[in-house]
């Protein structure tokens, strides 16, 4: 099953489990939409490497499809690490906003919101670190609505739901990229090894931030 983002429920429902289940092994390509064949085989194999050690040749076998068919869609590896950055913010997006969802908005949103984030850096380090290396990732924060993705558009609303209307314009931005900050911290720190594996911790963390949401 599909939700309105185009993210299988069942992958994303379950915090902590990577995009694509390990016991899933990408299968040799036959029919229908090769690009988003070799998508899915990148993410798979993202698993067990860093974005760099990707090969489009290694990709290619995967597939079970010549370098050739490859590089009709891909003529290089930036062009396929591009693409599996879009699909990776595409449902690190949608896990948000379905938890959000699923807590039923506002502080409790906000809170399930950021641990959805963490929780997707940890199960899949490799993509989020690629996502995140690419310059202005978090663009979407302050551009037009309407040049920003669907999931994003969604989380982004659901944090400025969070301020009061009458807070002003720029402490309402200020807030928005503390927030992500904090997230983003959490979440790297974790992946550096440079705070203990605690849930517990970094559920406090958001909780307090949460409970110093700007006043008029």
């Amino acid at each position: 099953m599909r939700n309105d983002y185009g993210v299988n429920m069942i992958r994303v429902k379950h915090e902590g489990v990577a995009v694509t289940p390990a016991a899933q092994t990408p299968r040799a390509y036959h029919h229908g939409d090769l690009r988003n064949a070799l998508v899915e085989a990148g993410l798979q194999l993202l698993a067990s490497r860093s974005a760099d050690a990707l090969s489009l040749r290694e990709l290619a076998r995967t597939v079970g499809v010549s370098a050739t068919a490859i590089y009709r869609h891909f003529p290089d590896k930036a062009a396929l690490q591009a693409a599996l950055v879009a699909e990776g913010l595409e449902r690190l997006g949608a896990r948000q906003r379905l938890a959000t969802l699923e807590a039923g908005g506002g502080n409790a949103g906000f809170l399930a919101s950021g641990l959805a984030y963490v929780r997707f850096a940890v199960a899949n380090p490799a993509l989020f670190r690629l996502v995140f290396s690419q310059p202005h990732a978090l663009d979407w924060l302050v551009a037009d609505p309407c040049e920003v993705p669907a999931p994003m558009r969604g989380l982004r609303e659901d944090i400025h739901r969070l301020i009061p209307a009458q807070v002003a314009q720029h402490r309402r931005q200020a807030w928005v990229l503390q927030a992500w900050a904090l997230v983003h911290g959490l979440a790297m720190l974790w992946l550096d090894q440079q705070i203990e594996p605690d849930w517990a911790s970094v559920e406090q963390a958001l909780m307090g931030f949460g409970q110093a949401m700007p006043k008029v």
